[in-house]
Formats: C-alpha cells, sequence, structure tokens
C-alpha cells in the first residue's frame, strides 16, 4: 500500500526516469504531474476539486505574468546582435590591440564575449559566432588548440551571468524577487568571473608561453588612431545599448520589459549602424537623433528631477516644449532607422529570422512553466515540500552543508537538464528552504538573491561539461575537422574548474553578491516615538449663554 510519505520520493523518481527515456521535458512534466494526481485521488490523498489549482496557476500566474513578457524582448535582442557583424568587429579590432601580448587574442575572446554577454544574453549565438571569427585566427598563430576551445565556450557562457541575461530574469521570477536586484547582484560575481578567465590566461602565458604566443607586428593591419576608432566604434554603441537597457532597469525609470523592449529597438538600430548600406544620409539623421537626445536628458535632468532647485521651478513652461520637442526628433530619427532596417533585403531576413527564434525559445519556456505548474501543484498536494524541507534541513553542517549539497546537487543535474528546466523544477521546491536556512547569514531580502546568483553561477557549467555541454556542441558544430572532439571536451576541463572556484568564492563571500543590493533599513520598533506636536489655539469665544 502506498503511504502519504511514499508519495514525494516516487513522484521525483517517476519524473527523473521518465526524462531518462527522452521525452520531451515539458510534456513529462505535465504527464508525470497528471498522473500522480490521479494516483493521489485514488487513494484518497485529495479530492479532483484540488487539481482545479493547476489551470488557476497556469492562468493566474504563468500566462499573465508580466515580467516573462521581458523573455521575447532579450530573445529578440541577442538573435539580432549575434549575426549584425558587431561581433566580427569587436573581435578583430581587440584581437589587434591585444595581439602583441602572449595571451592578447585569449584575452580579446574574453572580453569581448563580456561585452556581448552583456547585449546578447545567448550562448549559443555567441560561442558560434566568437568560434567562427577567432578561432581560424588562434589556429594561424599557433595556440594551443585545447586552449583556443576551452576558451571560446568559457567566454560564451559567461552571458549566462553577466546582466541582462535570461537565466537571470527566470530565476528572478522563480524566486519572486526583482529583476534589477538580481542583476545588481550578479555583476560582481560576473567581473570576478572574467578576472578568473583572465588571470588563468595570463599565468599560462608565463608557464607555457608556446600555448599563447604574441600575433606578429608584421600581421597588424591597424595601428594608432585607426585601431582605436574601430576599438571605440564596437566599444560606444555596445555601451549605449547596455545603459539603455540595463541602466534604465536599475534607476527604476523602466521595467524590465520595458528596458526589454527598448534593448529590442536599439538592437535593431545596431545592425543598421553595422550594415555597409547605412548611407552618409542616414548617418546625419543618426547624430541628429543622438544630440536631441542628450538635449531632452539635460533638460529632464535639470528641471523634472526630484531634487530641482526652486529657482528653476519657475523656467518649467519654457523647459517642457524643448524636452517634448527633442525626444520627437530621437523617435523620429528611431523610426527612420528601423524602415531603413526593412528596406535593406539583409536586415530584413534578419529580423524574420530572430522573430522565428524568438517564437521557438517562447514556446519551449512557456510549455515548460505549464508542466511545471502541473508538477509543482501535484507536489505539494502530496506534502512534497514538507518532505524536501525535511531532507534539506536536517543535512550536517547547517547553512554550508545545505549550500553545497545544492551546489553538488545542481552541478551533476545540469548534466542532463537545460537550465529553464532546472529553474522551473528544481527551484520553487527549495526556493522557501533556502530562504528559511539562508536569512540569518545575509538577512531576509538578500537571502534568495545570494542563492539565485550562485546558482546562475553554477549553471553555466551545464554548458560546459561532457556529456550534453551545449556550448561543446556548439563549438563541435562550427569548428574545423582538424579540430577532435577530445580536444574540444578536454580543454573544457580548467574553465569548469574556474568556474566552480567561482562558485566557492561566491558562498565564501556572500559580499560579492550583496555588496551592490540596497543595504536593508533596521527599525527598533520599540523605540519608535510618536510625538504630536502641540497647537497653540486661543480660546473660543462662545458669545454670552443662551
Amino acid at each position: 500500500m502506498i503511504t502519504l510519505e511514499m508519495m514525494p520520493p516516487l513522484m521525483f523518481g517517476g519524473l527523473v526516469l521518465a526524462m531518462l527515456i527522452g521525452f520531451p521535458v515539458a510534456f513529462t512534466l505535465a504527464a508525470v504531474g497528471l498522473s500522480y494526481g490521479f494516483l493521489a485521488i485514488h487513494l484518497g490523498f485529495f479530492d479532483l476539486n484540488f487539481l482545479q489549482a493547476i489551470p488557476g496557476r497556469i492562468f493566474g500566474s504563468v500566462l499573465s505574468n508580466d515580467l516573462l513578457l521581458a523573455i521575447p524582448f532579450f530573445t529578440f535582442m541577442g538573435a539580432i546582435l549575434e549575426r549584425c557583424g558587431l561581433a566580427e568587429d569587436m573581435l578583430d579590432s581587440m584581437g589587434q590591440l591585444f595581439g602583441p601580448i602572449r595571451g592578447g587574442l585569449g584575452y580579446s575572446v574574453i572580453i569581448v564575449g563580456f561585452i556581448l554577454g552583456a547585449i546578447t544574453g545567448t550562448v549559443a549565438a555567441q560561442v558560434i559566432a566568437m568560434a567562427l571569427i577567432s578561432m581560424p585566427v588562434m589556429m594561424r598563430y599557433g595556440y594551443n588548440i585545447r586552449y583556443i576551445t576551452g576558451v571560446l565556450a568559457a567566454s560564451g557562457t559567461i552571458t549566462q551571468l553577466v546582466p541582462p541575461s535570461l537565466v537571470l530574469i527566470v530565476l528572478a521570477d522563480q524566486l519572486g524577487k526583482s529583476v534589477g536586484d538580481m542583476y545588481l547582484g550578479a555583476w560582481g560575481p560576473s567581473v570576478f568571473q572574467i578576472l578568473l578567465f583572465a588571470g588563468y590566461t595570463f599565468v599560462l602565458s608565463i608557464i607555457k608561453p608556446s600555448h599563447v604566443p604574441a600575433v606578429p607586428k608584421e600581421a597588424r593591419t591597424l595601428t594608432g588612431w585607426a585601431l582605436w576608432k574601430k576599438c571605440l566604434m564596437g566599444i560606444i554603441p555596445s555601451a549605449v545599448l547596455i545603459f539603455v537597457v540595463l541602466g534604465t532597469m536599475m534607476m527604476g525609470l523602466a521595467t524590465p520589459t520595458e528596458a526589454g523592449a527598448m534593448g529590442a529597438v536599439g538592437a535593431i538600430v545596431l545592425a543598421v549602424i553595422h550594415h555597409k548600406d547605412f548611407a552618409s544620409n542616414d548617418k546625419k539623421i543618426l547624430i541628429a537623433g543622438v544630440i536631441a537626445a542628450g538635449i531632452g536628458t539635460i533638460v529632464g535632468t535639470l528641471f523634472f528631477g526630484d531634487e530641482v532647485a526652486a529657482s528653476l521651478r519657475g523656467l518649467i513652461p519654457v523647459a517642457a516644449p524643448v524636452f517634448k520637442v527633442a525626444f520627437a526628433i530621437t523617435y523620429l530619427a528611431v523610426a527612420w532607422i528601423c524602415i531603413r532596417a526593412i528596406g535593406i533585403p539583409d536586415l530584413r531576413d534578419l529580423i524574420k529570422q530572430g522573430y522565428e527564434t524568438t517564437m521557438r525559445i517562447t514556446c519551449m519556456v512557456t510549455f515548460i512553466l505549464i508542466g511545471s505548474t502541473c508538477f509543482s501543484v501535484v507536489f505539494q498536494g502530496v506534502s512534497g515540500g514538507e518532505w524536501l524541507e525535511h531532507l534539506l534541513t536536517s543535512l550536517p553542517g547547517g547553512v554550508w552543508g545545505f549550500l553545497i549539497f545544492i551546489n553538488v546537487f545542481i552541478f551533476f543535474l545540469a548534466f542532463f537538464l537545460d537550465f529553464f528546466e532546472i529553474a522551473f523544477i528544481i527551484l520553487p521546491m527549495i526556493a522557501p528552504i533556502a530562504q528559511k536556512i539562508l536569512a540569518p547569514v545575509v538577512g531576509p531580502e538578500a537571502a534568495l538573491i545570494w542563492f539565485g546568483v550562485m546558482l546562475c553561477v553554477n549553471m553555466q557549467t551545464s554548458f560546459l561539461h561532457p556529456p550534453f555541454g551545449f556550448a561543446l556542441f556548439y563549438l563541435r558544430g562550427v569548428a574545423p575537422r582538424e579540430v577532435k572532439s577530445s580536444d574540444i571536451y578536454w580543454g573544457a576541463m580548467p574553465w569548469i574548474g574556474l568556474q566552480a572556484i567561482m562558485v566557492l568564492l561566491v558562498i565564501a563571500f556572500p559580499i560579492t553578491v550583496t555588496g551592490l543590493l540596497d543595504k536593508p533599513t533596521n527599525v527598533d520598533l520599540n523605540k519608535v516615538k510618536i510625538e504630536v506636536p502641540q497647537i497653540d489655539m486661543p480660546p473660543l469665544d462662545l458669545g454670552p449663554p443662551k
């Protein structure tokens, strides 16, 4: 006879077994959840009315979730930027800038990977684009093949951690935290991760200089201002787009969905700017739009900010029309550039491909969410939450034992599952437990931010380690035939170790995540005093008594 205590482990085991068969995860989740739901009804653990929570949660929490609207916008932005030529220009210019030093091409791949991660947010696009461009060049100048494959794969996976990563948006939604806080928490580990990658390259250039040789001086085609100009032409537009997407969100000027929409439009603008058919008249319109945006921003900051000087308030009737006209010019310039994108055949095809990619990924995420909802409702109905909480809170080592166990569990789970599947299946189960266990360490507000960023760093490895490291598959698909699969797998091993070190650093030093977050205000309610001001009022003259 199956008891209530047996149901949670049976559900979990059934899910693992069904996934090993290879059936699509979204439908596996729904099938396992509904099957055990009907079994629980038959055994009398709950009645049929309990399953009404499934459609209620799907339509009330999944399909009406405004935060998840940001996913198609950021996906479209990455799909456009991955093919618009920006990566080629940046890798070429950075390669020539750092090429004369040992490991210079490796440094350029790491830096460009970080910048592209901040504006694309997609691993596949980044790995493929950088491999197609940089791998032949690095092989030509004698770089070790295992270093080449490792640095290309690892620099592509950093996009999972660098805002505006799709992973962070999903984690924020599943943990019930704001996307802005999740982004702020991820900046520290993402920068430290890049420093670890660069440090490994530096050490390798000292220990084994033949593995990362310098590019001969005669191979450099650009020098001086021409080289710096090309570098800046790739970095400045990218920095503007990063500010438009992340800056407005972190300053509270835009929601994640609004920032994603601006990023999607900004990606089209960048694609047009980097196209060879971008004419001189178009450049003049772009410059006019940029100048107008600058004027509008300055006027808005001076006259409409929260801390406006009282003496400037009288000028608002004059400033308001200037503000409106400036941004009207900016909007017209952006609209013109988007129209130009439609008129250029290459870009029109690019936008169409971006729509198709966005549709596929968005549908996949939605179906996984629906399937995970079916599973989680039934799992909670058979007291799965209590079973899991008892299992995790009884681990030896307290907080640190819990963190080590969860990270090792996620690391091995990532051998077989994608990060979307881990986030939608595992995270809702362990998030309440993590909040309870980690709150005494970093405070209740920062606990889940620290936990989410930690898991994000961990899940980077899911793209690198065999047998199902997707970054390795992408690399295998575009690498020349002379590059062996064993070189790709062995080349990834040191970089997996660097990512594991980053996980340990985040566990040991929570300040790497919480340092940029707003500090909680601790108020002792016992010391709060409410003082009512005394108002001296003249005595009322009610006149002579009647």
